[in-house]
């Protein structure tokens, strides 16, 4: 009863009910990176109620990501990120379960990452370095799970959902090489790191409750400087 009541406008939209309810109880997403992306995926599906919430970072809170990571408070600084926003995240809804991993992943501990990202259904990118979203991109099409691409800087953002059944589009259809990484210091707006984290989450859901046009097959690109959404087909 305290999960309907928790649940009770999610359940009135007719596109979730009580059957997609279920069905996001019953799912389990990793999300990798906990930071501007990571922070407003989870606090968004840990509402909505995913079963399984992973979240992988190896990374410590500092005192530079409060401008954008809503996950954290200043108490938290220093602290691993993933213990922290799994504190939090227990706190705002405690009938969920979240795992947590300290941990980078990289080529050189592949099969480790595989192992990770194969106990779940859909895969959120939420990092910032390209050398990682290349990898995850990989790990997914092997293993054919959807993969909700984000990605921002500044006033911009981009949205997609990859390895999708339907639209077999590839992260590497887009970016086909490895290009240079990204700088150290991306300029960073807390207001668009939270509608592009938002948006990935909604994909998730839309995804698992089986409702919507999904960004399967195509590019969303956001300016909010001139407020400008554009839906571009891969």
């Amino acid at each position: 009863m305290k999960e309907q009541a928790r649940y009770v406008r999610q359940l009135a939209i007719p596109e979730i009910g009580n059957k997609g309810q279920a069905l996001l109880k019953a799912s389990k997403v990793l999300i990798i990176g906990a930071g501007g992306l990571g922070s407003p995926v989870a606090l968004y599906l840990a509402a909505a109620g995913i079963g399984i919430l992973g979240i992988l970072d190896h990374d410590r809170v500092s005192t530079s990501n409060f401008n954008r990571q809503i996950l954290y408070e200043e108490t938290d600084q220093g602290k691993l990120k993933v213990d922290a926003a799994a504190n939090r995240l227990r706190k705002q809804n405690s009938h969920i379960q979240i795992d947590v991993y300290p941990e980078r992943i990289s080529r050189e501990n592949y099969s480790r990452a595989l192992e990770i990202v194969g106990r779940y259904d859909i895969v959120v990118d939420a990092c910032d370095n390209m050398a990682t979203r290349y990898l995850v991109s990989d790990i997914t099409e092997e293993l054919s799970l959807p993969f909700v691409y984000g990605a921002m800087e500044g006033f911009c953002g981009y949205v997609s959902v990859f390895n999708d059944t339907t639209v077999c589009r590839r992260f590497r259809n887009v970016w086909p090489e490895e290009g240079q990484e990204l700088p150290h210091e991306i300029p960073a707006m807390g207001v668009t790191a939270g509608i592009i984290g938002c948006l990935q989450a909604n994909e998730v859901i839309k995804r698992i409750c089986g409702f919507g046009e999904s960004l399967a097959g195509k590019l969303l690109t956001v300016d909010l400087s001139k407020m400008e959404f554009h839906v571009i087909s891969i």
